[in-house]
């Protein structure tokens, strides 16, 4: 059976740390024969959700942006790796956006993504990552999808003022790719 992890990519720029820590854990999860892709949220049109409800009838949402094209690539794949710097101890609002879309149409649907594999990924300058991995862990519990761990938490550090060097993390670095080896792991005793 192929399987397929998607990449969230909540920053708005473009060579973000945040982006690179996702493809080194993404590069590690290749190495197993899992195949990857990264879904840049900076690049799509994302609306918050508007507690019309509707995806409680129609199984969908109903909003007319970028989030259907995105929460299918969800659905086909077994695994969810979301990935966010950390902005005032939180998550960003695209990524806060498509999760909350996504555990709506998800939940009303059906538990739709339970039983998935994923696990969240923040970067920050100093602090604060604790904060935003709570609330994409929280989001992953209450989908019912398998969190594999690694040899510490998910937190990266990198950047002063948008500097760009996440590749000075080394511990970061370390945990990443062992997450990234322990997700293909357990999708393989999972899904094969």
């Amino acid at each position: 059976m192929a399987m397929k992890v998607v990449g969230i990519a909540g920053s708005p720029r473009e060579k973000s740390n945040s982006l690179y820590y996702l493809n080194c854990a993404l590069e590690e999860i290749e190495k197993d024969g899992v195949a990857t892709e990264v879904i840049a949220l900076r690049e799509r049109r994302i609306e918050p959700c508007s507690a019309c409800y509707d995806c409680r009838e129609v199984r969908q949402c109903t909003i007319q942006d970028d989030f259907g094209e995105i929460f299918d690539k969800m659905l086909a794949a077994e695994g969810i790796v979301l990935s966010t710097p950390v902005y005032v101890s939180s998550i960003t609002t695209p990524l806060m956006s498509v999760l909350q879309r996504a555990a709506f149409v998800a939940h009303w649907g059906g538990k739709m993504l339970m039983g998935k594999v994923g696990a969240p990924i923040a970067v920050a300058q100093r602090a604060g990552q604790n904060m935003a991995l709570s609330q994409m862990l929280m989001w992953y519990f209450f989908n019912g999808m398998t969190v594999p761990g690694s040899i510490y938490w998910n937190v990266c550090v990198a950047g002063t003022r948008g500097a760009r060097d996440p590749e000075k993390d080394e511990i970061g670095i370390q945990t990443i790719k062992a997450f990234g080896k322990n997700m293909s792991g357990v999708m393989k005793k999972l899904f094969v």
